[in-house]
């Protein structure tokens, strides 16, 4: 298969056109630079050009694909609101591009969006804001598109990680010390980044249209066990911080460090007999790599 990724060059999507190409598939990856570029073919996909802004080149790549990964997303979250909006021309491009043919499309998503609180499963429906995914995967499926939509966990860890694990590691660097909010008892989902990329690819070869899947090998890792590996990691000491406090401790990610999220993944599993075999998240913090400089 013939399959075209977008945000080829991030962390998620370097893993995934390995696992493509590792799989037999031909991948071509869209690329922002001279340097990503050159990454692709040195990997053995070939690069083409472009940025998720580039609403025809994302068509023309799409046409000539048989299938398409998308994964790229404009990571500013100080504007969101053209992050997201970004997101849905690009989706819409593609879909334009695809309909009709029953190819597959692998979108993109969080279980972040998902009901805080609760244990939540593929069936339960976003509730916040989020990656236009949510809206169009169904909308996708019934106008003749093989459509998918992967929520990730808000910890897609692994050596390299460059996310919401990296930034704790710095605010604990910057303040002396690793934090959790009250008792510590809200969750984190998580999943290693190549249990991710086999995912993606299981999707983009076999999930029937309109599917929900979910990207989390754990399903909640409490906070404060998170909190406390940084500390071990970096030999600094481990303190709770009041509710209100949280904002000023961990600016923009005080979304998700507040939060209490947990998925399940049982029929992603069952449906498409994606296991998750990869070191889990503590295991990965204990590893030591987070806390190089």
């Amino acid at each position: 298969m013939k399959v075209f990724v977008t945000g080829a060059t991030g962390f998620i999507g370097t893993a995934v056109v390995r696992e493509l190409l590792g799989a037999g598939h031909e991948v071509v990856g869209l690329a922002r630079s001279d340097k990503g570029a050159e990454a692709l073919e040195a990997a053995g996909a070939q690069a083409r050009r472009g940025t998720i802004e580039d609403l025809e080149g994302l068509r023309e790549a799409a046409r000539e694909a048989d299938g398409v990964v998308h994964l790229a997303y404009i990571h500013d979250f100080s504007d969101r609101e053209s992050a997201e909006r970004a997101d849905r021309l690009a989706t819409d491009a593609i879909g334009e591009a695809l309909e009709g043919t029953d190819k597959p499309f692998v979108l993109t998503s969080g279980v972040l969006v998902l009901e805080q609180g609760r244990l939540n499963t593929e069936s339960d429906p976003a509730v916040g804001t989020g990656r236009y995914a949510e809206a169009a995967v169904s909308e996708l499926a019934a106008r003749g598109i093989r459509s998918s939509v992967v929520r990730l966990s808000p910890t897609v860890h692994g050596e390299d990680d460059h996310g919401f694990v990296r930034a704790l590691v710095q605010i604990a660097r910057d303040k002396g010390f690793s934090a959790y909010v009250g008792e510590g008892a809200n969750h984190w989902p998580a999943v290693h980044r190549l249990d991710a990329a086999r995912l993606f690819r299981l999707a983009l070869e076999s999930a029937p249209a309109g599917s929900p899947l979910h990207g989390t090998a754990e399903e909640g890792v409490r906070f404060r066990e998170i909190a406390e590996a940084i500390g071990r990691g970096l030999n600094l000491p481990v303190r709770s911080i009041a509710p209100e406090e949280a904002g000023a401790h961990f600016g923009w990610l005080n979304f998700a460090a507040s939060g209490d999220c947990r998925a399940s993944s049982a029929r992603t599993q069952a449906l498409l007999g994606w296991k998750p075999e990869h070191p889990n998240l503590l295991a990965d913090l204990e590893a030591g790599y987070y806390f190089n400089d």
